[in-house]
């Protein structure tokens, strides 16, 4: 019964089989139906199953043939509507086309109508070109006849100019080679007469122009960086609380004096002034150092060589922080920084340091305020004009250890310490061993000489002064022409009487620049020396 069934299923397609196969398992297992029924059943699915193919198989069928008919209608109606859309660009194209040669046919008779103007404008310029060439061919004929009748004019000219310079000749008895030198000659003198005169004129406008900014700067300076002056010595006096402080200073035999003259090497006077011993010597530093010792010894009380000589040493300690003290309140006070340890150390050796009386380190300082004050005058380099006038006698520290003048010293140590050539240049002029090259070396010469020449700045020994005046006037008297000179205002000028038969007035401007010359090379002064050149010309009648 059930290979039956199973042969029956295997008949009808496995996804109809699969159902039919779970339905007679189910209903086996429940023993609903029986053997027949089943067999009943799997034909009636059969029979259906067959019905039901036939009757898809017609349905697709007919959809097929509908879809052809379809497809067909599709094509037929697309082959109409791309032979309407053809003819309707062939229109387009022809109407395009009847425009464009329309478009041509108008802008080439645009252009044969502009060539037809163009061609007649031509003909009217060649016209018109053929008429200025005759005319110019004319012309040309009308210039070189007067051309040849103004050559023969000039020929005529040449001849009756050469007649007339024979007259002149035979007349005044010269050629007219020998008339052009005294001609020359004759403009020569009056162009040199003329140019003394500018040159005088312009060189008095010159000067007076610059004397004037230049007093404008200078007493612009001095008023901003004014200062006390006082002469110092080489002496140094110390006060005694009393006078038997003598006899203990002088000690057993002398050997506390001679103890301190050793150890410092400064000489003590003792003598009858009351309550006073003088230190005396060279060195100001040594001095220093005495004065310190002996008045820390005074103090104290305990005089005897041991004591001495430890209180020298502490003496020269106490003078070694202040002069770094001082190098460092310099620096401070102009403003100048990033100088090396050994050179702020000289600045303060300066301190005890004196030219002419004038205390070195407070003149540097000064002359580094006026350089500083007159470079931001004249718009120079400020910081460059302080450094080498607050360094510009750095070599009088030590020129009493060293050989040489205190500018080439100064030189060296200032290569040694690294310092830059132009501050070593602006140094190294303030004497007038080298040329300035620079306004800032100018500027350190004149701070200089304004700091020196300050009245009561430094004193000079009567003999130094003297000869000052009396070299001033051999100067001045060495020049022929000259017939008297006199130094005054104490050699600040000199006044110079020349010959008015033997020097002109045009002259005497050559004169006082060569005597100006000789002066600034020959001697050493501070400040400036004015040379005043008289010339007089008198004519003395007596009536009878």
């Amino acid at each position: 019964m059930n290979r039956k069934a199973y042969a029956l299923c295997n008949a009808f397609p496995v996804n109809y089989n699969i159902y039919i196969m779970k339905a007679l398992i189910l209903l086996r297992e429940v023993e609903i139906i029986s053997g027949t029924q089943i067999l009943i059943v799997i034909a009636g699915t059969g029979v259906g199953t067959l019905i039901g193919y036939f009757i898809r198989k017609n349905i697709a069928e007919g959809k097929i043939n509908s879809a052809e008919e379809l497809s067909k209608k599709i094509i037929e109606d697309a082959h109409k509507d791309a032979a309407t859309i053809k003819k309707e660009k062939l229109l387009e194209a022809k109407e395009d086309v009847h425009k464009l040669r329309s478009e041509l046919e108008r802008e080439s008779k645009e252009r044969r109508n502009e060539l037809q103007r163009y061609e007649k404008r031509l003909i009217q310029k060649e016209e018109t070109l053929d008429k200025k060439a005759q005319a110019s061919e004319a012309k040309e004929m009308n210039l070189n006849e007067k051309l040849k009748e103004i050559a023969e004019k000039e020929q005529e000219i040449e001849t009756i100019k050469k007649q007339q310079i024979e007259k002149l000749e035979d007349l005044s008895g010269f050629t007219s080679e020998q008339a052009k030198e005294i001609l020359l000659s004759d403009a020569k003198k009056e162009v040199k007469h003329e140019m003394s005169i500018m040159i005088k004129q312009l060189e008095l406008q010159a000067k007076e122009e610059a004397e004037k900014k230049a007093r404008e700067i200078i007493a612009y300076s001095i008023q901003k960086c004014s200062a006390d002056h006082v002469a110092e010595t080489t002496v140094t006096v110390v006060n005694l609380p009393n006078d038997e402080m003598k006899g203990r200073i002088i000690g057993r035999e002398g050997r506390n004096i001679r103890t301190l003259e050793t150890l410092t090497g400064i000489d003590l006077i003792i003598d009858d002034t009351p309550e006073a011993v003088i230190l005396s010597g060279f060195d100001p530093i040594r001095r220093e150092v005495a004065r310190i010792a002996l008045e820390k010894l005074i103090l104290d009380g305990r005089i005897h060589p041991a004591r001495i000589e430890e209180m020298v040493e502490k003496a020269q300690k106490e003078v070694e922080n202040i002069i770094k003290e001082e190098g460092e309140k310099a620096t401070f006070e102009t403003g100048v920084h990033g100088l090396h340890p050994e050179i702020i150390k000289l600045l303060g050796r300066l301190k005890y340091r004196t030219s002419y009386g004038q205390n070195v380190l407070k003149h540097s300082i000064e002359v580094a305020h006026l350089a500083g004050i007159m470079a931001a005058e004249i718009g120079a380099d400020v910081r460059l004009a302080k450094r080498a006038g607050l360094l510009h006698d750095i070599g009088k520290a030590v020129d009493h250890d060293m050989e040489g003048t205190h500018v080439e010293i100064g030189i060296d140590l200032l290569k040694k310490y690294k310092e830059s050539k132009d501050v070593i240049h602006a140094m190294s002029t303030h004497h007038g061993d080298y040329e300035p090259e620079t306004s800032e070396a100018v500027l350190v010469t004149a701070a200089d000489a304004i700091s020196a020449a300050r009245p009561g700045a430094r004193r000079e020994t009567l003999e130094s002064y003297i000869k000052r005046l009396e070299k001033l006037e051999e100067i001045s008297n060495s020049y022929e022409g000259v017939e008297k000179s006199y130094a005054i205002q104490a050699g600040r000028e000199i006044r110079i009487i020349v010959k008015p038969d033997q020097i002109k007035d045009d002259e005497i401007h050559l004169l006082a620049r060569d005597i100006t010359k000789k002066i600034e090379d020959e001697l050493e002064y501070p400040g400036q020396i004015k040379v005043s050149i008289i010339r007089e010309t008198r004519a003395v009648e007596y009536a009878k």
